[in-house]
């Protein structure tokens, strides 16, 4: 039997698209977020032509959480995120050719090809993962904050979780102590209503989650995450209050998953209507209806922007496909050790 995720339901649709940004914002959040939903429609494509394996997370639907928090976070600010990375380095600033290179296993690839789908790092932009451990990045994110505010920096660090990895023991200890050092960390819940298959309804009787951080006192707000303007703001707002010494901020940021948790997920556990109830209110659709409404663009424009991403697209797969393959003897690379631990001998 389907369960559907909570007694929360799609946001009401908006009968205006009214301009609360400037036309450069917006035709770069429909290009990018275009540019995170098309290479995820074709990432599925490759991952079922047996093009690359292990695991594979599609963003497809969460688009407007990332672009949201790209556009208000400052270049040296940092992020860090779990395993549905695709997407992240994207909006960071990344020509999607490196991500898609790195699922290959390629040389080329943003961790040299030995991180794969769910580990996705990029220094130039602050990127600090994509982490495959459930909830793993939670306290890291917070070891991340303690250094910049260590070396005296106003710098934030973004620290993106899905509502099952909320489940985890070490998000209490994290927040307690992210609170009593007043760390400049914004905890991000990319809330989808579902872990692997179990709704947030099964998990607890608390289903708002913004209300996890009540307990330690911290600033904690509910954000639609279907509408980027929404997330703009939540982020800019959190960012300004960490910036000021004040500590973190949890944003539970409503979203939506179109695909399955993995490739792998048959997606028993909700109905088609709920899925169609949420794509209704697709985040680019509502950014492409703004710019419209507004005449920020002309469709022969849009249909420009459209190609363009269709190309950059078909050369991300085409730089994967030719670029190098990794050598033997690059799996004893990049490994570290400690040279006089007494159990390490040379071979």
């Amino acid at each position: 039997m389907a369960t559907t995720a909570t007694k929360k339901s799609a946001p009401a649709k908006k009968t205006e698209a009214k301009m609360e940004f400037s036309k450069v914002q917006y035709l770069k959040w429909y290009e990018d977020m275009l540019v995170m939903r098309k290479i995820e429609e074709r990432v599925g494509a490759l991952y079922i032509q047996q093009k690359f394996g292990g695991f594979c997370h599609l963003y497809i639907g969460q688009e407007a959480v990332v672009a949201g928090t790209a556009s208000a976070c400052k270049k040296d600010d940092k992020h860090i995120t779990a395993y549905r990375d695709h997407a992240h380095p994207i909006a960071l600033g990344v020509h999607p050719k490196y991500m898609v290179a790195e699922l290959y296993g390629k040389r080329s690839g943003m961790s040299k090809g030995k991180g794969g789908s769910m580990h996705m790092f990029h220094k130039d932009v602050n990127l600090m993962g994509g982490h495959g451990i459930v909830g793993a990045q939670i306290p890291m994110g917070a070891g991340i904050a303690f250094a910049e505010k260590y070396k005296g920096t106003k710098n934030v660090t973004f620290c993106s979780f899905g509502d099952g990895a909320a489940r985890q023991g070490a998000l209490h200890e994290t927040f307690n102590m992210a609170m009593m050092w007043k760390l400049p960390v914004i905890f991000i819940i990319e809330n989808n209503n579902y872990a692997m298959g179990t709704s947030v309804a099964r998990t607890t009787n608390v289903l708002n989650l913004a209300e996890i951080g009540d307990s330690y006192n911290m600033p904690s707000f509910t954000v639609d995450g279907m509408t980027v303007e929404a997330v703009h703001h939540a982020i800019a707002d959190a960012a300004a209050h960490c910036r000021a010494g004040k500590g973190p901020v949890l944003l539970n940021i409503e979203t939506y998953r179109y695909k399955g948790h993995s490739m792998s997920d048959p997606q028993k556990y909700r109905t088609k209507d709920e899925v169609e109830e949420f794509k209704s209110q697709d985040p680019i659709d509502k950014v492409l209806k703004t710019i419209l409404d507004n005449k920020l663009a002309t469709q022969k424009q849009i249909d420009a922007i459209d190609k363009k991403v269709k190309a950059i697209v078909e050369e991300s797969v085409k730089f994967a496909e030719e670029s190098e393959e990794l050598e033997g003897y690059e799996l004893y690379e990049d490994v570290y050790q400690e040279a006089d631990y007494p159990f390490i001998k040379e071979y």
